[in-house]
């Protein structure tokens, strides 16, 4: 069974998830912990590393249960046809969520450059670099959809 990509209410991952566990359904929504500055105080909270994307593993006939849940909004769709993860791409994020990455360089690339992923989860992916930062960088992944950033380890 393929992995569809559910598009949810934004910041109703969590719960949706819930939701769709309480009727049997297998769904993975990858989460990291970050550190949030408030006024006052330091929180380490978990967030969804995509925001309002879900994942779900279901037979093609059980897609309207899931746009019964309330939260979700719609499946994502690619060229007129539903967007799916295969299980290698699901279990290559959940081994990117268990590994941190502690140390990145970008040394020869510049904003504005487009990319081929050479490793990795999105390995054979194009992405275009939209930011360089001293500490981080953000790479636009058109074929999916989705602005990835990643932040160097202090």
């Amino acid at each position: 069974m393929p992995w569809y990509v559910i598009y949810t209410q934004p910041r109703n991952e969590k719960k949706v998830v819930e939701r769709l566990e309480k009727l049997g359904i297998d769904v993975f929504c990858p989460m990291i912990t970050q550190v949030k500055q408030w006024s006052d105080r330091k929180k380490l909270v978990t967030v969804p590393l995509i925001n309002s994307y879900v994942f779900v593993n279901i037979k093609e006939v059980e897609r309207e249960q899931v746009l019964k849940v309330f939260g979700v909004i719609r499946f994502v769709f690619w060229l007129g046809k539903p967007a799916t993860a295969r299980q290698i791409e699901i279990n290559s994020l959940k081994k990117l969520l268990n590994d941190k990455i502690s140390h990145f360089e970008v040394n020869e690339y510049k904003e504005g450059d487009t990319i081929t992923i050479s490793s990795g989860l999105f390995q054979g992916k194009e992405g275009k670099i939209n930011k360089i930062g001293n500490n981080s960088f953000q790479l636009i992944l058109k074929e999916l959809g989705v602005l990835i950033t990643l932040k160097k380890d202090s």
